[in-house]
């Protein structure tokens, strides 16, 4: 290593089990069964190493973490470690009991995904009747409890024009941060593309509605306005730089710089069962491949924004060239820009309507 780098947060994905089958889900094709899953004390011991490298927060992710039913148990270990904790859920199966033992566990934020404003399509995008009322009545003991809130919008063709919905019920249900993001086009999302991909220029509606909304509500809720690639002309930093903010833990122990590092050929992703987090994250090929600039090819070599965007996704690259140390499509420097652009146009035209479900074995 040429740095000293520590990772700032750890996102567990605690299983794959999930009562929903968002067909943008970032889990992998292939998810990860229960009896595959880490046992508790394994979990307890990686929150101990990732707060003794340097990480401040964890995020208790899935699937869905309620369908473990250690969920208080390993909350309250990761509250013990000195992690700041974020429950990312469905909510579903969020009553007021389990929130209050949550809390008394070490709970510090709670963040809740919706799909749209009526209860009827997004239930039917979720793959799950009665979802949109339970994650309304969350929401709502997640705030009465004093607990900070989240609520997250994964935003594509069929609820875009949500938006300005999307946003007054963060208002409405007292969360302080929204984030409104565009699906990533990464595991599930892949097979789905044609039935989700929004128009260009209804993305650019909704940013330009986004951004007023910033502004009108400044000092009273955050928004986060995640953009999808297919639509920018500069990569993001993809989990703030590969290898160097956030390491992920799958539900059966594979550490990972990103959700969807697995879909890389070549690699071998350690086990937190043989190896510790740190051993992993100095020294381990995986971690260290693509970390930093020297890995870069032409344009991102000498770019002014090389240690901006650390090359954006390589996943990305690898799904559109074929080639993961290719620089990023979404760049509008690369090569295969207009081939993603390409894409964005004939996905957005399609007039497919059909998902793909997430669900256990496809």
């Amino acid at each position: 290593m040429t740095e000293n780098l520590r990772p700032i947060g750890l996102l567990a994905e605690l299983t794959h089990r999930c009562p929903l089958g968002c067909p943008y889900c970032s889990n992998p094709l292939d998810l990860v069964r229960a009896n595959q899953e880490l046992d508790t004390k394994t979990w307890e011991r990686v929150f101990n190493e990732a707060a003794d490298l340097g990480a401040m927060h964890v995020h208790l992710s899935g699937g869905e973490p309620l369908a473990r039913k250690d969920i208080a148990e390993l909350t309250n270990a990761a509250h013990l470690a000195g992690l700041y904790t974020n429950l990312i859920t469905s909510a579903i199966g969020l009553n007021a009991q389990r929130l209050t033992e949550l809390r008394s566990a070490g709970l510090d934020h709670v963040q809740i995904s919706i799909q749209g404003i009526d209860p009827s399509r997004a239930d039917a995008v979720a793959h799950y009747k009665g979802g949109s009322r339970a994650k309304r009545d969350a929401a709502k003991l997640v705030v009465e409890d004093g607990l900070a809130l989240t609520i997250n919008a994964v935003i594509h063709r069929g609820n875009i024009a949500d938006v300005p919905a999307i946003i007054d019920l963060a208002e409405e249900l007292g969360a302080g941060r929204l984030e409104v993001a565009h699906v990533q086009y990464h595991g599930w999302a892949i097979p789905n593309r044609a039935t989700l991909m929004p128009s260009r220029e209804d993305f650019l509606a909704a940013a330009k509605i986004v951004e007023d909304a910033r502004k009108r509500l400044e000092g009273t809720l955050v928004i986060d306005h995640v953009i999808p690639d297919y639509y920018a002309e500069r990569p993001k930093a993809c989990m703030g730089g590969w290898g160097r903010q956030v390491i992920v833990v799958t539900p059966d122990g594979r550490a990972l710089p990103c959700h969807a590092a697995s879909t890389l050929p070549g690699f071998t992703f350690d086990n937190v069962r043989d190896r510790s987090l740190s051993d992993i994250w100095e020294k381990s090929d995986a971690f260290t491949k693509f970390r930093g600039t020297a890995w870069m090819p032409k344009p991102c070599q000498g770019c002014d924004r090389a240690e901006i965007d650390w090359g954006g996704c390589r996943c990305q690259a690898f799904a559109i060239t074929g080639e993961a140390a290719a620089t990023d499509p979404a760049c509008a420097l690369s090569p295969d820009h207009a081939k993603l652009r390409d894409l964005a146009t004939a996905d957005a035209a399609s007039t497919n309507t059909a998902y793909r479900f997430r669900r256990i074995g496809g």
